[in-house]
């Protein structure tokens, strides 16, 4: 796997840019985005799905770094995706991601040189969600808000319809021994009190990241997953305080506090690398 499989479990933004939009690529890469996604899928016209993956190839291929969101495994052009994640050794989301047989043969045929993000964003893929990020390969996953709401018949943006499902793939992750997982769009993309919030959810649930479908969310994203100065002040005073049982301004400190405030340093240091 490429360097950038390393990166994956530390991003907070990432930033998805059309495949058939070549022009916008590196623009996406100059957005500051911890890492961007080409997306071959929803983002593409039928019409469109091989200009796209040929202009994905191309540009990997001047040395470039990116997640490839292929089509579903079920499409008839997810083959020639992968092929082109495969021979550049990119991360692979997977969209529409329930079936962990499907996840092991993906991670099969690239024989390991693809790290895997399910795509969790069906009612059957949160119910699964467990065993599908228990599938070998998979490195993080990731939420999908818009087209589990559109499944559901509630509004994607709904803190409290999608609450449940969103809990659900944070403790599935955790379960699994994996790293937490991204959280989905915000489609207004100029309403930053709407970013702010959804980024204040998702956080508050567990969530360590988010998906951007515009370079204007990106600095707001990382920035409202970083840890605050109060939660990184606090974390000290834990630490200083000693590794035995002590009480912290009246609150009780043991162990599973001191590796939250331990957690809390190690994200504030957290600043994955330049591209």
């Amino acid at each position: 796997m490429t360097v950038l499989s390393d990166r994956i479990a530390t991003a907070r933004s990432l930033l998805f840019v059309p495949g058939d939009r070549p022009d916008r690529f590196d623009k996406a890469v100059a957005s500051g985005a911890d890492l961007i996604i080409i997306d071959l899928e929803d983002a593409v016209a039928a019409a469109d799905k091989d200009h796209a993956r040929d202009n994905a190839a191309a540009w990997l291929a001047r040395g470039n770094q990116a997640i490839v969101r292929i089509n579903p495994p079920s499409a008839p052009w997810s083959e020639a995706d992968l092929g082109v994640a495969a021979d550049h050794g990119c991360p692979v989301m997977v969209p529409k991601a329930e079936d962990p047989a499907v996840l092991a043969e993906l991670a099969a045929r690239t024989a390991g040189r693809c790290a895997l993000i399910p795509l969790i964003e069906t009612a059957l893929g949160v119910e699964r969600v467990h065993e599908v990020c228990a599938a070998p390969g998979i490195t993080r996953a990731a939420f999908g808000n818009v087209d589990l709401a559109a499944q559901l018949g509630v509004a994607h943006d709904d803190h409290a319809a999608l609450a449940y499902a969103r809990s659900r793939l944070v403790v599935a992750l955790a379960a699994a021994g994996i790293c937490p997982p991204i959280d989905g769009v915000t489609t207004a993309i100029r309403d930053a009190g709407a970013l702010g919030a959804d980024v204040a959810h998702a956080r508050r649930l567990g969530f360590t990241g988010k998906l951007c479908v515009h370079p204007a969310q990106v600095q707001a994203v990382a920035a409202g997953f970083a840890p605050s100065d109060t939660e990184v002040r606090w974390a000290r005073a834990v630490l200083d305080a000693g590794s035995s049982v002590t009480t912290l301004d009246g609150q009780m400190v043991d162990k599973p506090v001191l590796e939250r405030a331990r957690r809390v340093l190690a994200q504030a240091r957290e600043r994955p690398a330049a591209p």
